[in-house]
């Protein structure tokens, strides 16, 4: 009669879902700050000469030496 007990204590503590969600959410928001904290140096210098790219590109076609926003 006890381990009928014990399984449905088991099974209500295992069906209780309800704070799951929140708890992958702050996880994957903590992966994806640390994921910046790791690669910010190289992201920026991406974005950087992309940033260059396009002002080339826009001054060649605009045959300025100015990039016009």
């Amino acid at each position: 009669m006890k381990d009928l007990g014990l399984r449905a204590k088991l099974a209500r503590i295992t069906g209780n879902n309800s704070g799951m969600a929140v708890v992958e959410v702050v996880l994957l928001i903590v992966v994806l700050i640390a994921l910046v904290a790791i690669f910010r140096t190289q992201a920026l210098a991406l974005v950087n000469k992309i940033w260059t790219s396009i002002k080339d590109g826009a001054s060649g076609i605009t045959g300025t030496g100015m990039f016009i926003y």
